[in-house]
């Protein structure tokens, strides 16, 4: 059991609480200060934040795109202010998590072995069919064709079917840390048998999935234990899970680890493990800086995209036809909130932002992936290799229990997006990260260029309207689809 005098990474007290607003508000003021000194401002200003923040995170990607230079100063202000402005509690006592000395033990290790032979090709599971050789490139083509994913993500994925001796990943320990996650590599990583650290909440029933998915695999995994129970809370046990990678990098020796970052929380619980994540891989890095880091980006952000993608939005707005008669009546009740062209902000060399924030996901959901987001920036500029990869809209428990955002999914293919599901978004999105793990560090024009680099994106990047102004619209066309599913 975690002791209560345990340390933990928090928010820090106001008026005898821990609200989260004041510290993720400040966060993104002092990211964007130094590059835009009117939207920090504003940031500091907001009286209304839950609702606010989808305006002002969208113009932070755009103050970001502005200079390579702006986005990397952004980056290194915004982790800055989380390290000074998140704490950690240990009884009555905090410090500002940049202070804190992380000192801890070891937890001890166990580990498993799959029985199952190796899995030597990339197999991509899809609507019953599990496709690998030529069928999955038709399946890549296909989804390219219907504006579904980026060319480049189709290269990344068929560099990984022409090399499949990469899918074991030898001589790279890959370290999960939410391994049990819905959006986790584990299961592709286990059946392709590579070597697994997993950690994951002290939960039985997380636990019995995650070792019930190493054990039908053919990899090792090697998990934290305390007492007999396994796993570990990455938020109150962050120094130990620490001084359990150090063991292990000892052991497998320098710039063997690949740290992922799967963990998920709803609400500031997710700011909280983000950045108790982000203390190890902080320290982790300044020890050893082969350490390569991997995440996975979630389409519901906003993205600066390249201007080929802008182009196409566009002309798919134009090219909409009569159906813009249909619409014109519902933009009228709306007052023009609906049916809104994609591509609002377009910078001056083409590119543009793709806003696809989602107001229902919550201020605490976008700070957690732009913390993540930041540390990728700062670490690739570092040298560092970083595995970070936009993953498609996908049927998971955190969409389907959001009854709108459960019903705009529904709807979406009727705008020309498609939602993955999970088993065939996990298999992707490992293939991308083994490919990211093998290739050359790729050298970049604009730090943002880290996210849209083989980005499936499902659709919303290319369509003709700005998704949030087709959100309501979708959910009323999927609402009968996801009442048939409960």
């Amino acid at each position: 059991m975690q002791s209560p005098t345990s340390p933990e990474i928090a928010f820090p007290t106001l008026d005898d609480q821990r609200p989260s607003t004041p510290t993720v508000r400040g966060v993104l003021a002092d990211a964007v200060r130094d590059v835009d000194l009117t939207l920090a401002d504003e940031i500091d200003r907001s009286s209304s934040w839950r609702s606010d923040y989808v305006s002002l995170v969208g113009r932070a990607t755009a103050a970001s795109a502005q200079t390579p230079k702006a986005a990397l100063a952004m980056a290194q202000a915004g982790l800055r202010a989380v390290h000074e402005r998140m704490v950690v509690t240990h009884g009555s006592s905090e410090v500002r998590l940049k202070d804190w000395d992380a000192d801890g033990l070891p937890l001890a290790t166990r580990t498993v072995s799959g029985s199952a032979p190796r899995v030597p090709e990339l197999r991509v599971p899809y609507k019953g069919r599990s496709l690998s050789g030529g069928a999955l490139r038709d399946q890549l083509a296909r989804w390219q064709a219907d504006g579904v994913v980026e060319p480049s993500f189709v290269e990344a994925v068929s560099e990984v079917v022409d090399h499949p001796e990469w899918l074991a990943l030898g001589g790279r320990t890959l370290v999960l840390l939410g391994a049990g996650a819905e959006m986790s590599p584990l299961g592709p990583l286990c059946a392709w048998g590579a070597d697994v650290l997993a950690v994951d909440v002290p939960v039985e029933r997380v636990w019995d999935r995650i070792l019930g998915i190493a054990e039908s695999g053919a990899g090792t995994l090697a998990y934290p234990v305390v007492g007999d129970v396994p796993g570990a809370d990455l938020v109150g046990r962050t120094a130990e899970v620490l001084a359990w990678l150090r063991q292990a990098r000892d052991v497998r020796g320098e710039g063997s680890l690949a740290v992922g970052m799967y963990a998920y929380a709803d609400g500031g619980a997710h700011v909280r493990v983000t950045a108790a994540v982000d203390a190890i891989l902080a320290r982790l890095t300044e020890e050893d800086p082969r350490t390569a880091l991997a995440y996975l980006a979630t389409p519901t952000d906003a993205f600066v995209v390249p201007a080929d993608v802008v182009e196409a939005g566009t002309r798919a707005f134009d090219e909409r036809g009569p159906v813009r008669w249909l619409q014109a009546p519902l933009r009228a009740a709306s007052r023009g909130r609906l049916f809104l062209p994609n591509y609002a902000t377009v910078l001056p060399d083409g590119s543009g932002v793709a806003d696809i924030l989602v107001p229902q996901q919550g201020p605490n959901y976008a700070m957690a992936k732009r913390i993540q987001r930041w540390r990728g920036i700062v670490a690739e500029d570092a040298g560092q290799r970083v595995s970070f990869n936009v993953a498609p809209a996908t049927w998971t428990r955190s969409v389907t229990k959001n009854r709108l955002l459960a019903a705009a999914y529904a709807g979406a293919h009727h705008f020309g997006v498609e939602i993955f599901p999970p088993e065939t978004t996990r298999t992707l999105m490992a293939a991308l990260l083994v490919r990211d793990l093998n290739r050359p560090v790729p050298r970049r024009e604009h730090p943002e260029e880290l996210f849209a680099d083989a980005a499936a994106h499902g659709g919303l990047w290319r369509v003709g309207y700005e998704p949030r102004s087709a959100l309501g619209v979708a959910a009323v066309a999927g609402l009968p689809s996801t009442l048939r599913r409960r």
